[in-house]
């Protein structure tokens, strides 16, 4: 799929440089900063290149690296949670639509959060993915779990970037488990482009300390919270802890243990598809887009198994079909809907 970003700076409350990226067009959708961000770098990873994609088939996407991150400014003093609040403003000030879908993955829940409730009338909804209302330090318990956040820092200070792959491997498990090799090879990549190791347990620090909670249950924008049952990065109680707090919210069980969702998954569809019903995609005129494709009885059995979920070999026991023929039905499917994912299938063929 040819992909194509414009680049833009925003300037900060404490005129930090903040960069921007957006692609497609649209309906916009901005993601919230998180930990880990390049908005160049992301445009040729494995990993992030399929979100732009897919995010980019019907609206206009629009990502920005945190302070400290990225093409952002890099040596920044204030490294808090009320700058990363800032930040957001800032981009929030640089789109001109009067609403956006509101992204939060991971931290950025907490970022995304705050400023739909100081500006509830410019998020038309929001969106929470495997993210968290209390960081690991606030909710921890006991000493124990405090400890084991604290040597989460310390660890990415004395091991962040390093070639070294019992670091490079602990790190990507952690985001990444169900990862190919050259996902993980990228992902610590991305450590050493990103950010410094200073910068990046900094802001680890400053995310355990994250607590939205109580604020949250004041929320009135429509919520949308989906979680990976075996998110190691961030447990899947936290994500139930959100979706019990917000009035309303909506909640969406994930069968993944990545924290970060990957294309080859059946989570990554069924994300996909929760979002293009939740933010009203999934209009009346929707099988539209079947009739002018053209698909076989077959072929439509099989899509609506694709926006289950289902990967090919489920597909193939569910239809009592050979896994190499649903492999073949489903790059048929893709071509007569004139898109490039599965994911993209689902949102074509519920937006159309």
């Amino acid at each position: 799929m040819s992909l194509r970003q414009t680049i833009r700076f925003c300037t900060s409350a404490d005129g930090t440089r903040i960069a921007t990226a957006s692609c497609g067009s649209g309906p916009v959708i901005l993601r919230a900063a998180h930990w880990l961000s390049h908005v160049d770098y992301d445009l040729e990873s494995p990993i992030w290149r399929p979100w732009l994609e897919a995010f980019s088939e019907r609206s206009r996407f629009v990502r920005y690296d945190p302070r400290g991150c990225g093409l952002s400014d890099r040596f920044v003093a204030d490294l808090s949670v009320a700058a990363w609040d800032q930040d957001l403003e800032a981009v929030m000030a640089t789109i001109e639509e009067p609403q956006v879908v509101l992204l939060g993955l991971s931290q950025g829940g907490a970022l995304a959060i705050n400023y739909a409730l100081r500006h509830p009338e410019r998020v038309s909804h929001l969106v929470l993915l495997n993210a968290y209302a209390q960081g690991a330090w606030t909710r921890a318990k006991t000493e124990a779990e405090r400890l084991e956040a604290e040597t989460l820092v310390n660890f990415v200070r004395i091991g962040w970037g390093r070639e070294n792959p019992a670091f490079c491997q602990f790190f990507t498990n952690l985001f990444i488990p169900d990862g190919t090799p050259e996902q993980h090879r990228w992902w610590g990549d991305l450590e050493r482009i990103t950010a410094s190791a200073e910068v990046a347990a900094e802001l680890l620090w400053q995310a355990h300390r994250i607590d939205v909670l109580d604020c949250a249950a004041t929320l009135r924008v429509p919520t949308l919270i989906l979680h990976c049952r075996d998110d190691m990065r961030v447990p899947f109680d936290e994500g139930r802890k959100l979706a019990a707090a917000i009035p309303g919210a909506r909640f969406v069980p994930l069968d993944s243990s990545n924290h970060v969702l990957l294309p080859v998954e059946p989570a990554w569809a069924v994300f996909h598809a929760a979002l293009a019903q939740f933010i009203g995609a999934a209009a009346p005129a929707g099988p539209r887009a079947l009739r002018e494709a053209g698909l076989t009885p077959a072929e439509k059995a099989v899509l609506r198994l694709v926006a289950e979920g289902l990967d090919n070999q489920a597909i193939a026991d569910r239809l009592g079909k050979r896994e190499k023929t649903v492999r073949n039905q489903v790059s048929v499917i893709l071509d007569k809907l004139g898109v490039h994912s599965r994911a993209q299938a689902i949102v074509r063929t519920l937006a159309e």
